[in-house]
């Protein structure tokens, strides 16, 4: 995978799956990373919203997680994900209870 995001950085979606792979062998930072990268160079990709968020409550970075879950939330909107956008708002009202 690495390989294929050498051949195109800025691919969003090849950058996603590897910040879940990170996920999975345990290097939050290096997801993190990822995830903030994808975010800021282009914020209409929605999925990663949650699964910064996610970490960054794993992390106890709670104020965090609640302003990238409502970053989440209107670019959700804005895109009319309505199923992402229902997602992101029962994660982050699971976090504030």
């Amino acid at each position: 995978m690495k390989a294929f995001l050498q051949a195109t950085p800025g691919d969003s979606f090849l950058q996603h799956a590897l910040a879940l792979e990170y996920i999975k062998r345990g290097d939050d930072g290096g997801a993190r990373q990822l995830f903030e990268s994808i975010l800021h160079r282009d914020p209409a990709y929605i999925g990663s919203y949650y699964h910064l968020a996610k970490l960054l409550e794993r992390a106890g970075d709670t104020q965090l997680a609640i302003q990238w879950y409502e970053k989440g939330m209107k670019a959700a909107k804005s895109a009319g994900d309505n199923h992402a956008l229902n997602e992101l708002r029962m994660a982050l009202e699971e976090l504030e209870d």
